[in-house]
Formats: C-alpha cells, sequence, structure tokens
C-alpha cells in the first residue's frame, strides 16, 4: 500500500433538487367536446446522498466540492403523466465517516458499511396537477401547485479510521519505521518528530492466510487533547481502532512516557483505555546487546515486546500478540451481538 494525499475532514454545502410543478391541462380530444382536467404531476426533486466505499481512505475528492445540487423535478405533462424525477447526486466516501450538520452539530449518521446510504437533503415533492383539484362544484380548476424546494444545509464530514491496531506514541518512537518493516505501507521516516503529519494505513500478513489492518497516527504530544501540536484532529482516528499498540523508544523513560500517553488518551476520552492495550519497547538495535537496562523495565498488566524494526528482533512475536488481542475483540463482539440478537 502506497502513501496517498490525505484528508480527514470536510464541509459541503448540499441542497436537494425542488419537485416540479403540477401542470394545468385539459384532455382535447375530437369526439370529447367537454373534456375535464388531466394535468399531471410534477416529479420530485432528487435527493443529495452519502454511500460509503470502501476502495477509499480519504475526504481528498469532497475538498474540491464545496457546493452539490441534486436535479430538479421537472413539470407534470397532460394525461394525467407525472413529470420525471430529478436526478440523486451521489458522493462517495470512505469507511468511517461520520457526518453532521454544520449549523446544529446534529449528528446526522455515519458510514461503516460498504454501499450503505444516508440522505443528507432531501428532495422537495412534486406539485399536484389541476386533476386532482376537481370537483362537483368546479370541474375545470385552472391552478396547480408549485413544487416543493428541496432540503438546503451545510454539513460537516469527519473521517475515523477504521483499523484493527492503531499505533499510539510521541514523535520519533518508530512507528513509521514498524508500519513499514511489517506491512506494504510506506510512510515517511526520518529522525525528525512530526514526519507523520497524515495517518497512514497498511495490512500486514502473517501465515495461515491471516492478515490486519494497522494504522500509523500522527505523534501525539503532552496536552494535545487541548489542541497543542497536531491536536485532537488526529486523536480521534484511534476511537476506531480495536487494539492499541503503544510505543516508546528504548532510549526514552519508558514508565513516564507511557504514563503520558495513557494521560492524553484519557483527557481526550477516558473509554479509550478499555480498549485492548500492547506496549512495545522500539529500537532495541540501540541497546548494548539487546539488553534493557533493568531500571527501565516496567511492570503492567499488559503484554510488553522488546521489539527493533530495523533488525525484525521480536517482530513476529509482536504481531502474533496483536492478532491474540484483536481475536480477543471479535469474540466478544460476536457475544454481544448474540445477546442482543
Amino acid at each position: 500500500m502506497g502513501r496517498v494525499q490525505f484528508a480527514d475532514y470536510a464541509k459541503v454545502y448540499v441542497t436537494g433538487g425542488s419537485g416540479g410543478a403540477g401542470a394545468v391541462h385539459f384532455r382535447r380530444e375530437k369526439y370529447v367536446p367537454k373534456g375535464g382536467p388531466d394535468g399531471g404531476d410534477g416529479g420530485a426533486g432528487g435527493d443529495v446522498i452519502l454511500r460509503g466505499n470502501r476502495q477509499l481512505n480519504t475526504l481528498l475528492d469532497l475538498r474540491y466540492r464545496k457546493y452539490v445540487n441534486a436535479g430538479n423535478g421537472q413539470r407534470g405533462e397532460s394525461s394525467k403523466r407525472k413529470g420525471k424525477d430529478g436526478e440523486d447526486e451521489v458522493l462517495e466516501t470512505p469507511l468511517g465517516c461520520v457526518i453532521y450538520d454544520a449549523e446544529t452539530k446534529e449528528r446526522l449518521g455515519e458510514i461503516t458499511e460498504d454501499e450503505q446510504e444516508i440522505v443528507v437533503a432531501e428532495g422537495g415533492k412534486g406539485g399536484l396537477g389541476n386533476w386532482h383539484f376537481r370537483s362537483s362544484t368546479n370541474q375545470t380548476p385552472h391552478h396547480a401547485q408549485d413544487g416543493k424546494e428541496g432540503e438546503k444545509r451545510a454539513i460537516e464530514i469527519e473521517l475515523k479510521l477504521i483499523a484493527d491496531v492503531g499505533l499510539v506514541g510521541f514523535p520519533n518512537a518508530g512507528k513509521s519505521t514498524l508500519l513499514s518493516a511489517i506491512s506494504g505501507a510506506e510512510p515517511k521516516i526520518d529522525s525528525y518528530p512530526f514526519t507523520t503529519l497524515q495517518p497512514n494505513l497498511g495490512v500486514v500478513s502473517m501465515p495461515d492466510y491471516r492478515t490486519f489492518v494497522m494504522a500509523d497516527i500522527p505523534g501525539i504530544i503532552e496536552e494535545a487533547h487541548e489542541g497543542r501540536g497536531l491536536g485532537i484532529q488526529f486523536l480521534r482516528h484511534i476511537e476506531r481502532n480495536n487494539v492499541l499498540l503503544f510505543m516508546v523508544s528504548s532510549q526514552q523513560d519508558i514508565a513516564y512516557e507511557y504514563e503520558a500517553l495513557l494521560d492524553e488518551l484519557r483527557a481526550y476520552r477516558s473509554d479509550l483505555l478499555d480498549k485492548p492495550r500492547v506496549l512495545a519497547i522500539t529500537k532495541m538495535d540501540l541497546q548494548e546487546n539487546y539488553e534493557l537496562d533493568p531500571e527501565k523495565k516496567i511492570d503492567l498488566d499488559i503484554p510488553i515486546v522488546e521489539i527493533s524494526a530495523a533488525t525484525n528482533y521480536h517482530i513476529d512475536e509482536l504481531k502474533e500478540i496483536i492478532w491474540e488481542q484483536i481475536q480477543t475483540v471479535e469474540s466478544s463482539r460476536e457475544d454481544t451481538e448474540k445477546n442482543t440478537g
């Protein structure tokens, strides 16, 4: 998987199509001298629809579509013929999008499945033709209804990456190096903080045709939940990951950095800490004989693996541990669905 330009937010002004007007018409037939009203109804306006597409992983295309209008319905015709409905306007989005009304902040829904659809602006109804208004006292109605205007609103779309495991760590913890080492992704790698300015996804392959999706999320800094650094714009991606892989460099104070990362997630959304966690101590190739200073070792109730992505040290063990955690989440979800079903 190569690197793509990424966009995780878009604001779009959407307008449903207007309904067509009903027709005013009277039958004109050679042998029917007193033909009655037969004006048809106007067509309905088209809807603006968001549709999930599993092939997409960015909102970049919508950044360039600020105003989206569905087609208008056509006017009704004679012989009670209904006007043609307006064309729907379909916007394809990646899975993991949450949609809000930009003004009221009402949550309109989320796209989590391929081809799932959400109508974000309904088209207006077509007007009734004059044949609807005939009566015993008015056998030649000369009026029909106008079509209704379509719904109009501004929507905000946020993309929250869906991945099996998300990498959580401060800048330069080795997340991009690990992702490139164990998947087909090609993230930018350098020795400077914040080389990852956009999330990257990689598919990790294992024996027996097993695979899982890993997301490299830009490095957190302390007080990121307050908007410092890259801030919460990237913390939100962690919400959709099933397992969190914390990464701390062996060159740092491991206990301090791990607790600082926990504090940032807790301050942003405390329920993120309910997710299964694994801690990887990275860059072990920089330690003498791959031995960690005993003073740096920490005792946690989560799996801890000392790794080196540069030399593949304990990488296979790490993948197996992550796989086990993912299976635990999926088993728990299946049990919940059975009990609620």
